[in-house]
């Protein structure tokens, strides 16, 4: 039995160096922007804000207001109203105060008042609020002359 030898390589130039003939479609494609998903995002951000947000403001002021055993007296409906709730922030009117000091409570008291010194106010404290802001809120009232403070109380349980 005769062995054969094997074939020699092909002649030309080496494999590595021959060219392939790739059409490139990149060049044809033109690139574009999906909205559905920007769509149901922008949905989604809607739908979460509308059910978090809330649309009156004296909703969210839970006051509990303290307890009296005398009967609750009529505030006249031209009365100043000063709110401190549990935390001790401080609503003149219907206007929330940024700062707790005595000056910022003085100064949206007399903005909401103006020259009416005579004029009645009625102080609405939480049951849960600090001590000083209270004192604090008496004191703002006090340096600026005002003479019928009431103090608002929820009316006592029925035992």
């Amino acid at each position: 039995m005769r062995w054969k030898r094997a074939t020699p390589p092909p002649r030309g130039p080496k494999p590595e160096l021959r060219r392939m003939r790739i059409r490139d479609d990149r060049a044809h494609d033109e690139p574009e922007i999906n909205l559905i998903p920007l769509i149901d995002v922008i949905l989604v951000l809607v739908i979460f804000f509308v059910i978090t947000t809330t649309f009156d403001a004296r909703s969210t002021l839970q006051l509990q207001l303290p307890s009296a055993s005398q009967q609750a007296s009529e505030a006249p409906a031209r009365a100043l109203s000063v709110l401190v709730n549990a935390e001790g922030r401080y609503f003149v009117g219907d206007s929330e105060v940024l700062r707790t000091d005595v000056d910022a409570l003085k100064q949206a008291i007399a903005q909401a008042a103006g020259n009416d010194r005579d004029r009645p106010v009625m102080l609405r404290a939480d049951a849960r609020t600090p001590h000083q802001a209270v004192v604090t809120a008496l004191d703002a009232l006090a340096q600026l002359n005002f003479k019928r403070v009431s103090i608002a109380t929820a009316p006592e349980p029925a035992k």
